[in-house]
């Protein structure tokens, strides 16, 4: 057991007393976090957290990444994944297309995770129709699609509001949004990584907008390109307020910035020692949001498996092709079967849970 006098050593003690009592960190305690020097200090406030609301319990999900397109009207500056209609590299895939990447999956999918670009003419009555397929030849699935920024695209090309989107989406089979588009909420960060996409204030109405319809969704942070600790805390404590009111975030996905391929040029790339930090102050802020996920693509297995005792509880699932990640650079495998899983987090001492998309135990 580690003593209290450790944690005061390391400039945490206030802040133990808080996570033992349930209590919520400060702002201010959060840039003490992201600045305090002991690595392993803060790995092991965040763990204390983890149990608290998890156990050894580490979960994991039988799933299916669909990415329809890279083509996309947004021109954010981090991106590797994006390509204009006639440029090399660019793909649309059609219902054919998608209905048969999911009937080859190595297993039946719980979790059917849909995510593209902004295509220009791609219209909302195609996915509709697409998701109404897709629960007809996977009926136990969860249809976890689009980032709020889709949705936005979707009904400004549609000439309706963001609600009736997600209405007809609901309607569809659709159940989940996808937490991507978040990035840094400063708009002074937007300014310089992603200009032209949807503000962050318009982010978290959107998630709102489709908790209160009965959606659950995730939420992320890209880090570790020209935000500072502080934009940091602030994205977090923004997410922590929505969940007060709306109350249906049920994942954070912490996503670091990888640097190959991007046009966003970088002086001080994240180290492994950052990514870990940003995982445990996730953990320890958002007290509200129940999981926290160490999503191996972007982080690479073993890097997502020390994640593990640095507050994560969530290890994503065998994803099967994920493009968007490993086109940025992700040097991780294209898909784990579920025994390989098992035997990462069975590895790192924990007790592997497979669960389905709303993080209900299977």
């Amino acid at each position: 057991m580690i003593s209290k006098n450790y944690f005061q050593n390391a400039g945490l003690g206030s802040i133990l007393d808080k996570v033992l009592a349930g209590e919520r960190i400060s702002t201010e305690d959060g840039l003490t976090l992201f600045n305090c020097p002991d690595i392993n200090a803060l790995g092991a406030l965040a763990s204390i957290r983890r149990r608290q609301l998890h156990g050894n319990k580490t979960f994991y999900v039988i799933n299916r990444h669909i990415n329809y397109t890279n083509i996309c009207v947004n021109g954010c500056l981090f991106c590797a994944y994006a390509r204009k209609p006639e440029e090399d590299g660019s793909f649309k895939l059609s219902r054919e297309d998608i209905l048969e990447k999911l009937e080859k999956a190595p297993i039946p999918p719980r979790e059917v995770h849909v995510v593209g670009g902004c295509h220009h003419d791609i219209p909302l009555s195609f996915f509709e129709e697409t998701f109404v397929e897709i629960k007809k030849i996977l009926p136990q699935a969860a249809i976890k699609a689009f980032t709020a920024v889709e949705i936005d695209h979707l009904a400004s090309a549609e000439g309706i509001t963001t609600v009736e989107v997600l209405k007809r989406l609901k309607a569809a089979g659709s159940e989940m949004l996808t937490g991507g588009g978040a990035e840094i909420f400063n708009p002074e960060v937007r300014a310089k990584i992603c200009p032209e996409k949807l503000p962050g204030k318009e982010w978290l109405r959107i998630h709102g907008e489709a908790h209160e319809l009965g959606y659950t969704t995730n939420c992320t942070m890209l880090y570790g390109h020209v935000e500072s600790y502080a934009d940091r805390v602030d994205h977090l404590d923004q997410l922590r307020r929505q969940q007060d009111i709306s109350g249906g975030f049920n994942c954070l996905i912490p996503l670091p910035f990888l640097t190959e391929n991007s046009k966003l040029k970088i002086d001080n790339p994240l180290t492994g020692v950052d990514e870990l930090r940003n995982i445990a102050v996730s953990r320890l802020m958002l007290d509200n949001i129940p999981h926290i996920k160490a999503y191996w693509v972007m982080l690479g297995v073993k890097q997502a498996q020390a994640a593990l005792h640095f507050g994560a509880d969530d290890f994503d699932g065998t994803v099967v092709e994920e493009k968007i990640g490993h086109m940025a650079g992700a040097e991780s495998e294209q898909g784990l079967s579920r025994a390989e899983l098992e035997e990462m987090i069975v590895g790192c001492g924990f007790t592997p849970v497979e669960r389905d998309a709303a993080f209900n135990e299977v």
